[in-house]
């Protein structure tokens, strides 16, 4: 059986229909739970981990924030022509600033400097359908990238 997540840290979701994709016990209790996505990527992180962040090649984004106590590190790797080629992210936080981590290290894989700046909060919190309450995880996400993007550059800018 899946594993209920806790509920200090739930989300306000309430169903009226029974998800069949929800554990037995969530579908007969209809408490309040996070979306299937969050769910996964709670459970299921992709990219967790840390590089050196004294590689030329990281960059380290940091941000908390203050009134939830969320830390959310996120880490890209870059190739010489500016594509991100791996991603790594370490978080303290509820389950929605854990899965906004996730999603964030799965979408800028791929990508150039410039695309991942593109990826807006709001794009992640529609992807795990937050609820207004949980934005802030994704605001998180979003201003993480914006950080690690900002590292890189500097970093080569001063290595230039």
């Amino acid at each position: 059986m899946q594993r209920l997540l806790p509920f200090a840290a739930a989300a306000a979701f309430t169903s009226k229909v029974a998800d069949p994709s929800l554990p037995l016990i969530a579908q007969q209790l209809g408490q309040r739970l996070y979306h299937k996505n969050v769910v996964e990527h709670y459970e299921r992180p992709r990219n967790v981990g840390s590089f050196d962040k004294s590689d030329p090649d990281v960059g380290t984004g940091l941000v908390g924030a203050p009134a939830c106590g969320d830390v959310m590190k996120l880490q890209i790797k870059v190739d010489d022509q500016g594509n991100i080629v791996d991603a790594r992210f370490k978080t303290f936080g509820c389950g929605s600033a854990i899965a906004s981590s996730s999603v964030a290290t799965e979408w800028v894989k791929g990508k150039s400097l410039d695309e991942v700046l593109q990826i807006k909060n709001s794009d992640i919190a529609k992807h795990l359908s937050l609820p207004p309450v949980k934005l802030h995880c994704s605001m998180l996400a979003e201003d993480a990238i914006k950080a690690a993007v900002k590292d890189i550059q500097a970093k080569r800018a001063a290595k230039a």
